[in-house]
């Protein structure tokens, strides 16, 4: 469960107009913020987002779950299973066993995950994907155009 707190940040930036990977944000900030004071680890950066963005569409947050091909078919359902769950009216109690399992595991990874070269690895290469779908794009934009001339 979020804090209270992220669930206020990501409300203000909702009632600001900010997009929904801005309000996710917080959820995401605020799970490095867990792991950085030891409340558990993550195995690396990019799970520590991935469970961020997952406690965003719990929370109700419009984040749509990850194109086809980019993600596994599994991580998209998940991803859309947190997005339902997030917009019903009714909440269903979590298993308390799954729940405690889930923590005892993520106690186990390391703390490492949260630094800020991890980060910042993550970051980086996050940019580089989105950086080769964009060239890919303009690729096939300038083919089109280029067969539409001919």
């Amino acid at each position: 469960m979020p804090e209270k707190e992220t669930l206020e940040r990501a409300e203000q930036d909702k009632r600001e107009g900010k997009s929904p990977s801005t309000q996710a944000g917080e959820f995401v900030r605020e799970e490095i913020h867990h792991i950085r004071e030891g409340k558990h680890g993550a195995a690396s950066a990019k799970q520590a987002v991935a469970i961020g963005l997952s406690k965003a569409r719990r929370a109700g947050v419009d984040l749509a779950p990850p194109k086809k091909g980019s993600v596994s078919e599994k991580t998209r359902k998940a991803a859309a299973r947190d997005s339902t769950r997030g917009h019903s009216r009714k909440k269903k109690a979590v298993s308390a066993k799954r729940s405690r399992s889930s923590e005892r595991a993520l106690k186990r990874e390391p703390r490492s995950a949260a630094s800020h070269k991890a980060l910042s690895r993550q970051a980086k290469r996050a940019a580089r994907t989105r950086k080769k779908s964009a060239a890919r794009t303009t690729h096939s934009r300038k083919a089109q155009s280029s067969r539409k001339a001919a």
